[in-house]
């Protein structure tokens, strides 16, 4: 792998990230070359792009404010591999697992990683799989 297409690959990510904190989502498809999510925790895809502009309508319903740091941030193959935390104040309904909380008004912030794929020999993301536990937001909003 060029040290050239790796540098390029992690701005891609950097750029996607920050775009998702101001929503911009234009920009942020832009930084596919196909949109998709894979959630490790819940086992949920969100395939193309009409998926994936509902997970971010969704995702930001409990949390307007949905930010994310990044930690470290690497790239491997056709892979970027970044570990962030996620912060975020819970203003709206939160479903999970087909029950709803209330907002609480409360922020939390948790540690994640995420790997961003890419197609051979292409800056564009094919395929972003951020890992987490699945009830880590409850948790750090005390919910559970």
């Amino acid at each position: 792998m060029s040290a050239t297409l790796d540098a390029a690959r992690i701005q891609t990510v950097r750029d996607h990230m920050a775009l998702e904190c101001v929503h911009d989502w234009d920009a942020v498809i832009e930084t596919f070359s196909h949109p998709r999510y894979e959630m490790h925790g819940s086992g949920v895809v969100f395939d193309g792009e009409a998926a994936v502009r509902g997970y971010f309508d969704a995702s930001r319903i409990p949390f307007p404010d949905l930010t994310n740091e990044i930690i470290a941030i690497a790239a491997a193959d056709d892979t970027v591999l970044v570990e962030f935390w996620l912060q975020g104040t819970h203003l709206g309904p939160l479903q999970v697992n087909g029950k709803t909380f209330a907002p609480s008004g409360r922020t939390f912030r948790v540690r994640m990683a995420a790997t961003f794929e890419f197609a051979p020999g292409s800056d564009k993301i094919i395929c972003e799989r951020p890992y987490s536990a699945p009830d880590a937001k409850l948790r750090a909003l005390g919910l559970l």
